[in-house]
């Protein structure tokens, strides 16, 4: 099995009446972003758990999609928020209850501009990258706007000084596939290219008339390297009673551990601390069990039961894509009139005619002997809203969980299963 290693997000939040790319015209906010020093810490904490919430709730939603799954809670969770710096009245309240947003937006869109302000600073921490480059973390967002479109100034205020959201404008009405391209291009840029089309033909139509789009991109080798020479072809035991073959790498490593009832995990370190890879490893027969588990209580039980172990570790070699919609979910959820005529977005351009139309997500990771990148896309479409040490061995032959933590925040930037190679 080939599991990429290299974590790239983006996301993308697109609106149409009742409903911007690299290539269109800039226009300067005036406003610049925030200092996110000032943020209470209480703030910031509770806004990562709340996001750390709904990453396990939209698992839960997307669970039932075949095979492999890969996204960025984060990513959403950030384009969203955007959007929802628009919304009033009931889709105001509908779309934070979906999104578990329970800070007010006063205070939730600075907690955001802070939770970026410290995933940023990683960077800073020193580490290296899978390409002997530096390690990198890094959060972009932007805005695309039909050019006629008349915006609130309190909504570009919000994004500029909490979100560092420049104002690209596009012509979506008389030329909606090169403002596509645009986009597309925009997030193949910040994405170092692991996602070169995140908005498909026919995504972006001439009704469109907004476009909020996050990335983020995320690559960093692992604290104690693979030897390649270890990686060997083994059976790996799928859901389907079906072995087929993958590569899994060999390493000796002292590390966090822990086990409980049908699963066991461990903590593969990055070059840089604050970043971990949680791999929460099913025991046989157990997988549909512990999955039914996996909410933000139960990763903190993991996490909290591992200890300093020593692990001979055999792990598969990764790499998933993973393409959604996700209006079901997200409706499921409970934003549904952010979809419909009803909702009021009125926040945006002072008038009721838009409602989001689509969102579209799409992540990719890639893992080897190196390390890890990954890349995830999300697409709103708005249009017309030390001590002793006991060994123990640990094979990953067969299905498991992936939880990419930043841990001095604990957010969830990635989230995922590997059922099949």
């Amino acid at each position: 099995m080939w599991i990429r290693r290299s974590v790239v997000l983006a996301g993308l939040v697109g609106l149409a009446a009742c409903g911007k790319g690299a290539g269109g015209t800039l226009v300067q906010s005036n406003k610049a972003r925030l200092s996110a020093s000032n943020v209470p810490a209480s703030d910031v904490q509770a806004q990562a758990a709340d996001n750390t919430t709904f990453a396990f709730n939209l698992y839960a939603q997307l669970k039932a999609t075949p095979g492999n799954l890969f996204f960025s809670p984060y990513s959403i969770s950030s384009a969203l928020a955007m959007t929802w710096a628009g919304a009033q009245s009931d889709t105001e309240t509908a779309m934070a209850d979906a999104l578990h947003f329970s800070l007010p937006g006063a205070r939730l869109h600075p907690a955001f501009n802070a939770l970026d302000t410290a995933l940023a600073s990683r960077a800073d921490e020193g580490g290296s990258g899978t390409d002997d480059g530096p390690f990198r973390l890094t959060v972009a967002n932007a805005l695309w706007t039909q050019q006629d479109l008349p915006i609130q100034p309190a909504f570009l205020d919000t994004l500029a000084e909490n979100y560092g959201a420049g104002v690209r404008q596009e012509d979506f009405k008389t030329a909606a596939e090169p403002a596509r391209a645009d986009i597309n291009a925009w997030v193949a840029d910040q994405t170092e290219d692991l996602i070169p089309e995140l908005l498909a033909k026919g995504s972006v139509e001439s009704s469109t008339r907004l476009v909020l789009t996050n990335a983020v991109y995320f690559d960093a080798a692992w604290a104690q390297p693979f030897n390649p020479g270890a990686t060997q072809s083994q059976p790996f035991h799928a859901l389907d009673g079906s072995s087929p073959s993958a590569s899994l790498m060999h390493e000796s490593l002292e590390t966090q551990y822990a086990q409980g009832d049908g699963w066991e995990a461990v903590e593969l370190p990055y070059s840089n601390p604050s970043l971990t890879l949680t791999v929460i490893v099913p025991k046989e027969g157990q997988f549909a069990a512990v999955e039914s588990k996996l909410s933000a209580s139960f990763l903190g039980q993991v996490v909290g039961a591992e200890a300093p172990t020593e692990v001979q570790l055999a792990f598969p070699k990764v790499d998933v894509t993973t393409e959604a919609s996700l209006r079901d979910p997200l409706t499921a959820l409970g934003m549904g009139v952010a979809f419909s005529d009803q909702a009021d977005l009125s926040g945006i351009d002072g008038q009721r005619d838009l409602r989001i139309s689509a969102v579209i997500h799409q992540a990719t990771v890639k893992m080897d002997e190196s390390g890890t990148r990954a890349a995830a896309a999300t697409a709103v479409t708005v249009g017309t809203t030390a001590a002793h040490l006991n060994p123990v061995t640990l094979t990953v032959d067969r299905p498991f969980f992936l939880v990419l933590r930043d841990q001095p925040t604990g957010t969830v930037l990635f989230l995922g299963r590997v059922t099949e190679p």
